[in-house]
């Protein structure tokens, strides 16, 4: 089966809610959704009177994503949302515009289950795991959070770009990268989390993301899987993604490190010597989806295909449609072939 939908809330959508965008998801014939943790803010604060006792997850108010707990000379963190909240403890509160609590999340897992519509989470779009010391925490911090939501949600997979090279240079900065991913992947092992760590292609010469460096770091680092964003890809590789064998190629290497997972976006771009411009509609540009759409269906491809088009659910519809009328004629060629 494949699944086609949005990375974000549909832009014909009425209400600006998750809850709003997986309705119209569903009433769009889509069954993917990709939630954009695009901005988040995370501070610190006092509980109040009537949440000491009480666990994040019981909450109507607020999403804690972390309690820190005074022991010896520090603090002692704890991210399990039915971890009950003392008076002496430290709330971390994530503000994301995504959703007010655990129980919101609760809800819209459910109602995405009942509506089959398969939920991801795309972590904040800056990332940097290469630079300073500060930045990779907040890096480290906003993908871990989206672990949560994504958890929460009953997501399959968090997509994440990973970051610059640096200073440092392509060979050292590739290590830390490997190096605050592993941590993150530790975190989330020990939390138990669900959803797996998905590291992105990237479309730029000085971020992490050559095809390459995304299979080595998924070997490397167990419990993540490749993400492969098409116009990313297409964009570093100088526009080479044209034939069905371009795309096979990509696939091919993609499946047999994906965990069973075969998780991808799709939009138009515009590129120029090696590096993403910007992404487009998919019928601009030179990156087609009908070679694609050939290939999965020959293949019988089980994957996500998330539209990161700036049109959204117009260009995910569009590439269901251009799917089902390649599939109708394979199927319709079959059918010739035993009639004769």
């Amino acid at each position: 089966m494949i699944r086609f939908g949005p990375a974000g809330i549909p832009l014909s959508c009425k209400g600006r809610t998750l809850m709003d965008g997986i309705e119209d998801v569903h009433a769009l014939g889509l069954t993917a959704m990709e939630v954009q943790l695009i901005r988040s803010n995370a501070f610190e604060r006092l509980p109040d009177d009537e949440e000491i006792g009480r666990s994040p997850s019981e909450l109507e108010t607020d999403l804690i994503v972390q309690i820190n707990r005074p022991e010896g000379k520090g603090y002692t963190p704890f991210n399990d949302p039915d971890e009950k909240i003392r008076s002496e403890d430290k709330l971390v509160v994530l503000e994301s515009g995504l959703c007010h609590s655990y129980l919101e999340l609760t809800d819209m897992a459910e109602y995405a289950k009942d509506h089959d519509v398969q939920l991801s989470v795309h972590s904040n779009y800056y990332v940097d795991l290469s630079g300073r010391v500060e930045m990779i925490e907040r890096s480290q911090n906003n993908i871990k959070w989206a672990g949560l939501i994504c958890d929460a949600l009953g997501g399959a997979v968090v997509s994440t770009q990973l970051g610059f090279y640096g200073s440092k240079g392509r060979k050292a900065g590739s290590e830390l990268v490997i190096k605050h991913i592993r941590e993150v992947r530790d975190w989330w092992k020990e939390n138990k989390l669900s959803p797996l760590i998905g590291l992105e292609t990237s479309g730029r010469q000085e971020i992490f993301g050559s095809l390459d460096e995304i299979l080595s770091a998924v070997k490397r680092v167990k419990g993540t899987v490749p993400v492969v964003n098409f116009a990313h890809l297409h964009s570093r590789e100088n526009g080479n993604l044209r034939e069905e064998s371009d795309f096979a190629t990509v696939l091919d290497r993609v499946k047999k490190t994906g965990e069973g997972l075969l998780y991808t976006s799709f939009s138009g771009v515009e590129h120029h010597g090696g590096n993403e411009l910007r992404l487009t509609p998919i019928k601009r540009g030179d990156l087609r989806f009908e070679p694609l759409a050939e290939l999965i269906v020959q293949e019988n491809h089980e994957m996500t295909m998330i539209s990161a088009s700036p049109l959204l659910e117009h260009d995910a519809i569009y590439m269901k449609v251009i799917f089902e009328r390649v599939l109708t004629r394979q199927v319709s060629k079959v059918e010739e072939i035993k009639e004769k």
